[in-house]
Formats: structure tokens, C-alpha cells, sequence
């Protein structure tokens, strides 16, 4: 990794992450596919000035289909590494205030 700026790529809003975000103080990230719970820390808590209790990273498979008539395998979404925060009591991040 160059730079923090390189470890979190985009945050991730599904409808698990906005329930995380609102009742359990925790936000989704997709993360480098070298980046670990270090780094991601230092980078929460240097771009938006939070303190971190916690990360989880965890790694989301590809997405596999088959084609019907050949039934070959392809890969439909490729897989990515995901990073759970978890911040201290009373802070939030902004990015996610319209999802809540």
C-alpha cells in the first residue's frame, strides 16, 4: 500500500449495512485485496477523524453462473474483501447519514 487513500476503495450500502450503520454503531467498506485490519483502521481514523473499536475483514467470493446450452462455468462478479468497522459510542460518519 502507497498511501491510505489506497486502502479503502468504496463503502458498501446494502440493507444489512444501513441496519448495521443505524442500530450497532458499524459501517461496510470494500477494502484492497491487501489491506489489512491495521491499515484499514489507520485510514478510518485518519479521513474521517472517528475512533475505531473494532475491524472485521472478511473475503466475498465470485459469483458463479453457468451458461445453459454449454454448461460451462463463469464468473459473473468478481470477489472483493470487505472490512466491518466498528466505532465508539456517539460517533458516525457522514457518507452513511442519508441511509439511516
Amino acid at each position: 500500500m502507497a498511501t491510505i487513500y489506497d486502502v479503502l476503495r468504496r463503502p458498501l450500502l446494502t440493507e444489512k449495512s444501513s441496519y448495521q450503520s443505524g442500530k450497532l454503531n458499524q459501517y461496510s467498506f470494500i477494502v484492497a485485496d491487501n489491506a489489512t485490519r491495521k491499515q484499514v483502521k489507520d485510514a478510518i481514523e485518519t479521513l474521517y477523524d472517528v475512533s475505531v473499536l473494532r475491524v472485521n475483514i472478511m473475503n466475498a467470493p465470485a459469483k458463479r453462473g453457468r451458461r445453459l446450452r454449454s454448461r460451462r462455468l463463469l464468473v459473473r462478479k468478481a470477489a472483493f474483501k470487505k472490512a466491518v468497522v466498528t466505532l465508539a459510542a456517539g460517533q458516525t460518519l457522514q457518507i452513511f447519514e442519508g441511509v439511516q
